[in-house]
Order: structure tokens, then C-alpha cells, then sequence
């Protein structure tokens, strides 16, 4: 296990990304009253993000920090005003928002569950001594993935952010050496690695994506990075991998954006 390295200062490092993202403080995530902040551009925020956002709401678990454009602001600290805040991440309470936003030209696009190693749990013995007699794993590097960038593998690998990969662990078979599951890790800010995971169809169902997502998730932390996980709240087979890897939900995420943007990723334009 790496060094003076706890929860604590896990939590502290993804609270410090978030505010980056958020334009905002840390602390302002562990207050008891509700913040909302004008969303600004950083250059340190999340890669993948596109700033400043329409209105973008995260909790931790105490309270809700909202990051929203000037003209949004009111009908946003209106809505988290209104109801308990872990109301405002589901519906019906979420249709209120919409309601709102949508004259305007916005409306409700992405809910996520964002997860956090346990570092005692990913680094205990009764997890990461599992026998895996029918597979093998290997760490890659970049150069060892370039030829990976396939719909097989387009949870662990993003072919428009090839640039930001920077860290994979295979899964073979131990009969066939066919490569059977990939988690990959993309450098998403400066302290923290997202990871993504896929397992062949075949193969599911044997204990591949959580050794994986574990292998990967420490192999992150020797490297001095934080690795964190996403996935919808609906998505039960990867919030169970996340729970087997020895990730624990740390924060929730509701983004809204314009509605044409949102008609195109529906296929509608």
C-alpha cells in the first residue's frame, strides 16, 4: 500500500478538483446550507468538461453547490431552496427544474454516482489474493494500446481523448491469451485518473472487471494519482464493480445543458 496516503486525503483531493470544476471553495461542499456559484473556465478543471456549465449540481453528502451561467442562478438556488437536496437529484422534484429551465433553451442531460477508493479495502489481503487461475493480467502503457481503440474496449479506452489514456491493465485468457477484459485510466486533471472498464461477453461473470478495476485503481495510487469511477445511478452491474473493486460512493453529480446539445446526443438532430 502507498505511503501516507488515507481516505481523508482522497476525499480532500476530489472535494479540491470539484471546487477547480465548480469555481468554488472545497469547504463549500461540507457546509449545511446550500451555495450557488457562477460557472467560470479553468484551465485545471476536468478535461473532458465543457465550461462554463448551464448548472451543474454536486453534493457530497451535505449539502448541494450549484455552478450555474448568470441568468440560471435565480431558477437554480430557487429549486435547491425547495426541497430536501437529495430530492433535487430524482424525480418528480427533478421535473420542477426542467420546467424551468427549458423556456430558457436548457434542461436536465447527465446524473451520475462518482466513487472513491476505500484504501484499506483495495489494498486488503482477502481482496487482492483472489485465485484467478483462468486469467492473466498485464499493465500496459500507452504505446503497448494503441491498436485497442475498438467498440470492444470503449469504456476503458475514448478514441476522441486518445491523449489523455495514459494507463491500462488487460485481462487474457489463460487458455487461449485472447485479451478478454481492458480497464484503462484517463488522465482527466492533474491529481485524478477516471477509470472505465470492459469484459467480453463470454468472460462476464468470472471476477474479470473487479480484478482489473482493482489492479488499475492501486497501480494509479503508486503513481501518486487518485483513481475515481463513474457510472449512472441505473447502471447496477458497474455500481456493483465499483463496490467489488473497493470503490465507495463519494459524490453526485446532475448536469443540465442546452437542449439542442442534448437532441443531438438523442439522435434527434
Amino acid at each position: 500500500m502507498p505511503q501516507k496516503i488515507t481516505d481523508e486525503q482522497i476525499l480532500k483531493t476530489a472535494m479540491r478538483q470539484s471546487a477547480i470544476d465548480m469555481n468554488c471553495c472545497a469547504e463549500d461542499f461540507l457546509m449545511s446550507k446550500n451555495k450557488v456559484v457562477i460557472s467560470k473556465e479553468n484551465a485545471d478543471a476536468r478535461r473532458y468538461l465543457k465550461l462554463p456549465f448551464a448548472a451543474d449540481l454536486v453534493s457530497y453528502g451535505n449539502n448541494i453547490v450549484a455552478s450555474c451561467l448568470p441568468e440560471l442562478c435565480a431558477i437554480v438556488e430557487e429549486y435547491i431552496s425547495s426541497f430536501v437536496w437529495y430530492h433535487c437529484f430524482e424525480t418528480p422534484n427533478m421535473h420542477v427544474l426542467s420546467q424551468k429551465l427549458r423556456p430558457l433553451g436548457f434542461d436536465v442531460c447527465f446524473m451520475a454516482e462518482y466513487w472513491l477508493p476505500d484504501v484499506n479495502k483495495l489494498f486488503s489481503e482477502t481482496e487482492s489474493d483472489k485465485s484467478r487461475n483462468d486469467f492473466v493480467t498485464k499493465i500496459l502503457e500507452p504505446c503497448d494500446f494503441q491498436n485497442l481503440y475498438v467498440d470492444e474496449w470503449s469504456n476503458a479506452l475514448c478514441a476522441d481523448r486518445k491523449n489523455l489514456d495514459v494507463l491500462a491493465v488487460a485481462a487474457f485468457d489463460s487458455d487461449s491469451k485472447k485479451t478478454v477484459g481492458l480497464a484503462g485510466c484517463s488522465a482527466d486533471c492533474d491529481t485524478m485518473w477516471q477509470i472505465g472498464v470492459d469484459v467480453l461477453p463470454g468472460f462476464r461473470r468470472k471476477g474479470i472487471a473487479s480484478a482489473l478495476t482493482m489492479e488499475l485503481a492501486k497501480e494509479t495510487l503508486r503513481r501518486g494519482k487518485i483513481p475515481f469511477y463513474c457510472c449512472a445511478w441505473s447502471n447496477i452491474v458497474s455500481a456493483r464493480n465499483a463496490i467489488r473493486s473497493g470503490f465507495r460512493p463519494a459524490w453526485c453529480e446532475l448536469t443540465a445543458k442546452p437542449i439542442e446539445e442534448i437532441e443531438k446526443m438523442n439522435g434527434e438532430r
